[in-house]
């Protein structure tokens, strides 16, 4: 009997149905066919019915896994151009000489990898061969981000192409010389070849995805015509556990990024075993993407699968192969026909009677060899797919074999990765199966060979005919020449000069208005690309909103709900702000693609990102480090930077470290500025040299992070002091003296000098009053806007010494005669002013905020770390007392006086 309480199933409905009679009928339908043919031929249907629905555009929820099968099966498939017996060959050789490179170099204890390549070798060949644009084609070609374990495969093109020698093929990971190949795709190491470092694995999926993205910004706003330009991620299965590789997925699917493809090679084995042993990697990225919005395209089995599917009458072999977890596909791979038959066929009926069909060496040929990823035509018809589908990214999920090529001791074992070497033996078994023309005789004291055609062989002809064809070689990085930058008008910086008077301005409130004035150049101002994780108005910056219009592909299709404001949100097509909501990840990737664009596309950009400084370094510096070996050029702007100045925010909010992370960046000048005139000057240099007329000897490829604070302070004139530019640039300057300061300091008073950076500038000015009015000590203040530069310069002299050469460090001449110990205090943890302390000659001691932040005023947080005006006045008396220059009872009084 029916409950008459029991919710009915329209009732959980909210979708009005105009005809339950039509509705039940198709219900009925469906449990009539699953009661008379199975749940198996019921769920074939309703498969086959939502893929239809979906094909029509009938809008429904996507169907988010597909049949372990090939997106595009073998009848679908277009002919594939160009002679393919050729493209065999050359991969054929490619493959030998990415072996034989890594196996020379084992003897040196270098390292590399085999077995990626093997499983890939297709993939790139074929892109190579037909797709990949270089950059001599329309527009600024394709980019192209190498799986970094791949390498060895894109050297031993570069070789049969002539543009390596076997002198830098056998110094593979050995550098030092001059004459070496990196390790991994390094744009800083190699750069004619690399564009994309991507071994630091997650960062080239989520910067691929940003590069897209920033083609199409270029081309909304009129800079550069990207339509031309293809993004190519080729990534690795197991790499797509990295949080980074598919943090992004939304954003390339919600801006229809179309000119944008992964290829994922799918060898089922990360570095230690398989991605998924229990489970379907395939299955599972495929849902994954499908549900983000992106375009799939499977390309799992090779053509001797096709008479295995056209036997499967009942479905049964399909269904077999979306339950046989991966780690079990990779066992089959190494087992012989008769294992196979009785574990994969042999617990269903329908499947026993088609292996019966099948002989030893077919049933091998489609087990151990026969992948979609490992045939051309297959990954030809994905390829074009990807390229012709419009209006969402599209994945591409290659099956291979890892280690494919390499012989049995390779192929799909769980410690291939770490092997760096075949034996002679095996590269003759490889030889054969490749059928290259080497001879045992080559093998000079089991030394590998190399293997080359010739550079007037057919092979290397058509390489280099398919490579004209499609824009140049390729990988490529150019650097077209341009002319630098002109520099902005003097006006935007020399305002700062005068100071603000009584007037609180933050350093931060100071960099945003320079921003306002620069955009607005004529010449440079359409180059700036502000950048900003979801906090502009933290920072100041919705001024900025309406005149410069936030960046969307769609534009503005609603009426924002401030637009009767005078800074309104403003979305625009052609917006030259790039908000990017939580994601400093996000952030970061734009800043990449936007400051390398100088040499992606010849089109110079000028990037600042500008974000919490504690959510910088901290969050994202391996995204810094991918920037410095990029080439990257740009300003990084730590926001409501320091450890005391965040009132109320506490422990997580509160920075006292990013300048040491940053100390550790060969490629970041990092600046603590504590004035705006300091501020606009640091900007200033880094336009001439980033993007200007640069000095002889000095690496453009440089990236300046500049901490600025949220603590209004008035802003002083720029003292009228020689050389303030250059101790501005260089790191120090004395900003004042006792006497400069208006104090008259007793007759032979002690004397020391407070070194401060940032906002501690004003607790030593303070403590430079309190020192003379209460204690008779002359304090000379000193704004130390780099420590990490005067560190750098330091040990550029250190070097210098090494080689004979006589050079003072900077930091050294700049003290040079100043009288008394040096006390140095930021708003940092100790370690960062303790940078330059061995270069001192005077006595050295510093104060910082070391520790972990706490919620209070800035004065108490101050107190509490020891590093106010107060702490400033005991510390130094505790230095001039060791000196014998005040009485010892000083030190005590102060601390008494001051309550420490």
């Amino acid at each position: 009997m029916t409950d008459p309480n029991a919710i009915q199933p329209s009732e959980l409905d909210q979708l009005p149905d105009r005809d339950p009679e039509e509705t039940a009928e198709w219900q009925a339908s469906l449990d009539a066919v699953t009661k008379a043919a199975g749940p198996h031929r019921a769920a074939y249907l309703m498969r086959r019915t939502l893929e239809r629905a979906e094909g029509a555009g009938i809008a429904l929820p996507k169907l988010l896994e597909t049949d372990y099968v090939n997106s595009i099966p073998t009848s679908a498939e277009p002919a594939a151009p160009g002679d393919e017996a050729l493209e065999q060959r050359i991969t054929a050789w490619n493959r030998w000489n990415a072996a034989a490179m890594v196996t020379r170099g084992s003897k040196y204890g270098v390292g590399g990898h085999i077995a990626t390549f093997a499983s890939a070798a297709w993939l790139y060949e074929t892109g190579f061969n037909h797709f990949f644009k270089g950059k001599e084609a329309d527009g600024s070609g394709d980019q192209l981000y190498i799986q970094g374990h791949a390498s060895p495969g894109i050297y031993a093109r570069a070789f049969l192409d002539g543009r390596l020698n076997e002198e830098q093929l056998d110094n593979f990971r050995r550098e030092a010389g001059g004459n070496g190949l990196p390790s991994y795709p390094h744009p800083r190491r190699l750069p004619w070849l690399w564009e994309f470092p991507t071994v630091s694995m997650g960062l080239g999926p989520l910067s691929a995805i940003y590069q897209a993205r920033f083609n199409r910004y270029l081309a909304n706003r009129g800079i550069k015509d990207t339509a031309g330009s293809h993004v190519w991620a080729f990534l690795g299965d197991g790499e797509m556990d990295e949080p980074e590789s598919t943090a992004a997925l939304a954003l390339a699917a919600r801006e229809e990024l179309d000119n944008l493809t992964f290829v994922i090679n799918c060898n089922l084995q990360r570095l230690d075993g398989p991605v998924r042993a229990n489970f379907k990697i395939v299955q599972e990225l495929e849902a994954q993407f499908r549900g983000a919005g992106w375009n799939v395209v499977k390309t799992l089995w090779g053509t001797a699968w096709d008479e295995l599917f056209r036997l499967d009458t009942t479905g049964a072999l399909v269904r077999r192969l979306r339950q046989v977890p991966d780690a079990q596909i990779q066992t089959y791979q190494t087992r012989d026909a008769a294992y196979i038959r009785q574990d994969f066929f042999g617990g269903d009926p329908a499947l026993v009677e088609m292996a019966k069909l099948l002989s030893d060496d077919k049933i091998l040929e489609c087990f151990h060899l026969s992948r979609g990823g490992h045939e051309a035509r297959k990954v030809f018809a994905a390829y074009k797919a990807a390229v012709e589908h419009k209006g969402a990214p599209t994945v591409i999920l290659a099956q291979t074999v890892k280690g494919h090529t390499l012989g049995e001791g390779f192929a799909s074992k769980n410690a291939n990765h770490q092997m760096k070497k075949l034996s002679v033996d095996e590269f003759k078994n490889m030889r054969d199966l490749l059928e290259l023309p080497i001879k045992d005789s080559d093998f000079v004291d089991g030394v590998v060979p190399y293997g080359h055609p010739g550079a007037d062989s057919p092979e290397v002809r058509y390489l280099q005919e398919r490579r004209a064809a499609l824009g140049g070689p390729a990988p490529a990085r150019r650097v077209h020449p341009v002319a630098p930058l002109p520099a902005p008008a003097e006006k935007a910086f020399a305002s700062f000069d005068k100071g603000s008077g009584s007037q609180n301005v933050a350093t931060t409130m100071a960099f945003v208005r320079l921003v306002k004035d620069l955009v607005r150049d004529k010449e440079t101002g359409k180059r700036w690309v502000p950048i900003v994780p979801d906090e502009a108005r933290t920072f100041g910056m919705e001024s900025l909103f309406p005149s410069l219009g936030i960046y969307s592909p769609k534009g503005q299709t609603y009426e924002p709900v401030d637009r009767d404001q005078l800074m309104y949100y403003k979305e625009a097509k052609n917006g030259q702000i790039l908000n990017e909501g939580i994601t400093e990840a996000g952030s970061m990737a734009d800043f990449i693609a936007a400051s390398t664009s100088y040499a992606t596309h010849g089109e110079a950009m000028i990037p600042f990102y500008i974000f919490y400084s504690m959510f910088g370094w901290q969050r994202t510096a391996d995204q810094m480090w991918q920037l410095g070996d990029q080439l990257g050029r740009g300003f990084l702007v730590g926001a409501t930077a320091g450890r005391t100045t965040l009132t109320g925010e506490g422990l997580q909010h509160a920075d006292g470290h990013s300048p040491v992370i940053a100390a550790t960046n060969p490629a970041a000048l990092s600046y603590d500025p504590a004035f705006a005139y300091e501020v606009a000057t640091i900007v200033k240099d880094g336009l001439r040299r980033m993007y200007g007329e640069a000095a002889p000897g000095e690496d453009q490829n440089v990236f300046y992070y500049l901490t600025v604070y949220n603590e209004p302070m008035p802003q002083p004139a720029k003292p009228s002091v020689q050389g303030i530019d250059e101790g501005i640039v260089k790191g120090l300057y004395r900003f004042n003296t006792a006497e400069s300061a208006g104090i008259t300091p007793p007759a032979n008073a002690p004397r020391i000098q407070l070194l401060g950076s940032g906002t501690a500038i004003h607790w030593a000015l303070k403590a430079q009053a309190l020192l003379a009015e209460e204690w008779g000590v002359a304090a000379d203040v000193w704004s130390a806007t780099s420590w990490s530069e005067l560190r750098r310069d330091a040990l550029e002299a250190d070097e210098a010494l090494l080689r004979g050469e006589e050079r003072v460090p900077f930091v050294r001449q700049a003290l040079q005669g100043a009288d008394g110990p040096v006390l140095a205090v930021s708003d940092y943890m100790r370690q960062v002013p303790d940078q330059i302390a061995q270069w001192v000659e005077q006595d050295w001691s510093s104060l910082g905020a070391d520790g972990f932040g706490l919620s209070d005023t800035r004065e108490a947080a101050r107190r509490h770390f020891g590093v106010d005006a107060e702490s400033i006045v005991v510390a130094a008396l505790a230095q001039l007392a060791k000196r014998g220059e005040v009485k010892a009872t000083a030190v005590k009084e102060a601390r008494e006086k001051y309550g420490l």
